[in-house]
């Protein structure tokens, strides 16, 4: 029998036997519902919440932004993620693809090059994006730097040929009457920082022709 301690036990892993390699871990948030609503305010200092909300109704609604973390952005994991929901890209050809979905890479400099490294490696450390195995067939789309005013950069992927053999999505934009008729039940009603709004989801694996990834120099999510 084991003894573990679900309460002190935040970000450890647990074994079992003398097996080291195998670890286990945890989701403290999900399974801890006796936190106070000022321990639950402090985890969520970064937050802010309307006067108008009653202490139990503030108290419900950490709990659940407590259950639904994953979702979230933090420091420690930039972007939220969403399961569940895998992304689907279908094309319109089947291979062997046409040449402008195989193009050559983009001209860099060394200078971009380290930079366009720093940020591919940014993007594997928070599980955006992962390296292909060597057995896969892709094809290229190579990405580019663009830098800021300010001095800094972003890494972008040039999808523009991709988004062309791209099957449409056919779906109905809701108007403003249905939206706003639908948040008329809603319990919570939040605004969000936008530059805040990322989350990865994740891309559906290829399944026929016909039905691609986005994997190209690396494979990525939609954000």
């Amino acid at each position: 029998m084991y003894g573990i301690d679900l309460y002190n036990s935040k970000n450890s892993h647990i074994t079992i036997g003398t097996n080291k390699e195998k670890k286990f871990s945890l989701d403290i948030y999900q399974i801890s519902s006796q936190d106070s609503l000022e321990e639950l305010l402090k985890e969520f200092r970064e937050g802010q919440f309307s006067t108008t909300l009653t202490k139990k109704q503030k108290l419900s609604l950490l709990k659940m932004l407590r259950k639904n973390r994953p979702a979230f952005a933090i420091g420690e994991e930039p972007l939220g993620k969403i399961k569940g929901h895998d992304i689907e890209l279908s094309l319109d050809v089947e291979r062997p693809y046409p040449l402008m979905l195989r193009r050559p890479p983009h001209p860099a400099s060394l200078e971009t090059r380290k930079e366009i490294e720093k940020h591919i490696n940014e993007l594997l450390d928070i599980d955006v994006i992962r390296k292909i195995g060597h057995n896969e067939i892709v094809e290229i789309t190579t990405p580019f730097l663009i830098t800021c005013h300010d001095g800094k950069s972003r890494l972008c992927g040039d999808f523009r040929a991709l988004n062309s053999y791209k099957k449409a999505d056919w779906y109905p934009i809701p108007s403003i009457p249905h939206a706003l008729d639908k948040l008329a039940k809603a319990k919570y009603i939040t605004k969000m920082d936008c530059m805040k709004g990322f989350v990865t989801g994740a891309l559906m694996e290829a399944r026929g022709p016909g039905t691609q990834e986005s994997r190209t120099h690396l494979e990525g999510s939609n954000r």
